[in-house]
């Protein structure tokens, strides 16, 4: 995916949530269920709200990402890798 579009990707692979930009991919572990990420309804510097499905359930549930943790637990620095990100899609689009 091209960064010149300011748009990064979620989606999920092997038991982890994966957001990519560029050429950073960030992997952090996905609740045991998650099938796959079915909408994306609110970025905002690095908190996503989506639509998620489960195996447990068949509706689709309403889940909230914070990326800001995730990436001070990497050593990023959030306001630097986030500001260029100007939204996210699904991976799987």
């Amino acid at each position: 995916m091209s960064t010149e579009y300011g748009l990064a990707t979620l989606g999920n692979a092997d038991g982890f949530s994966v957001f990519q930009f560029g050429r950073q991919r960030i992997r952090f572990k996905a609740p045991y269920s998650l099938e796959r990420y079915t909408r994306i309804k609110h970025w905002d510097h690095g908190y996503l709200i989506v639509d998620a499905k489960y195996a447990h359930q068949q509706a689709d549930e309403e889940e909230y990402i914070d990326m800001v943790p995730i990436l001070e637990a990497l050593y990023f620095d959030p306001d630097e890798f986030l500001k260029p990100i100007k939204g996210v899609k699904l991976a799987h689009e």
